[in-house]
């Protein structure tokens, strides 16, 4: 009787289902892959524009629309090759990494806590230096660059996403005094980076007012 007992159970407990994918795990694959995408495209696009504006001085690039949108400006700065090479080839070394591990979350793969916490960090330096040259853009070289934006709209929402999906799965804690704050922005994530984004447009908007004003 305790062996048929014992075949029940664990016959029983082979059938009982997984629990089910939430909401986050089965978006961020897809957030990843097409974030990625279009990272990688803008980069790619920045990229041959330098190469083009550094071989021709009197090339201008399809984005120079006014003297604001100009992405020829943001190119000629100084802050356009910090690290000693053009900025976008960062863009391109990296957001196949993230078209990556969407692909392979897709097709099922799974990875380990410092896995995790190492692209956590990576997307932590990548989007400080998105914001660094946003700020260079509307406050010193008084200048927008629309692939730059898109880099930093698509930055902003991996980060944020994956930053989302650490917390949520483990990867990294959350300290109990914050946890009702996690539920609470878990609940709200959309509502926060649409916010996100209209205080960025607000600040871009407001310090070129004196142009965008006359044109409007």
């Amino acid at each position: 009787m305790q062996r048929i007992r014992m075949k029940k159970i664990k016959h029983s407990s082979n059938n009982v289902p997984p629990a089910p994918l939430s909401k986050l795990r089965r978006a961020l694959p897809w957030i990843l892959v097409v974030c990625g995408a279009i990272g990688l495209f803008a980069s790619f696009i920045l990229t041959t524009d330098t190469i083009s504006s550094l071989q021709n001085p009197h090339f201008q690039p399809a984005c120079d629309l006014n003297p604001i949108v100009s992405c020829g400006s943001v190119m000629k700065s100084g802050q356009a090759d910090v690290f000693g090479f053009i900025n976008p080839i960062v863009g391109l070394a990296g957001f196949p990494i993230l078209i990556t591990i969407g692909a392979a979350m897709l097709a099922g793969a799974q990875f380990k806590r410092w896995f995790w916490r190492g692209i956590q960090v990576g997307l932590t330096l990548g989007i400080a230096f998105a914001y660094w040259m946003l700020a260079e853009s509307i406050f010193r070289i008084q200048a927008l660059c629309p692939y730059c934006l898109s880099v930093d709209a698509v930055m902003t929402t991996a980060f944020w996403y994956i930053t989302l999906y650490n917390f949520n799965e483990g990867n990294i804690g959350l300290p109990a005094q914050l946890r009702p704050w996690g539920r609470f922005v878990k609940r709200h994530h959309i509502d926060i980076i649409v916010a996100w984004f209209l205080v960025i447009l607000v600040i871009i908007l407001n310090h070129f007012w004196y142009y965008f004003g006359q044109h409007i």
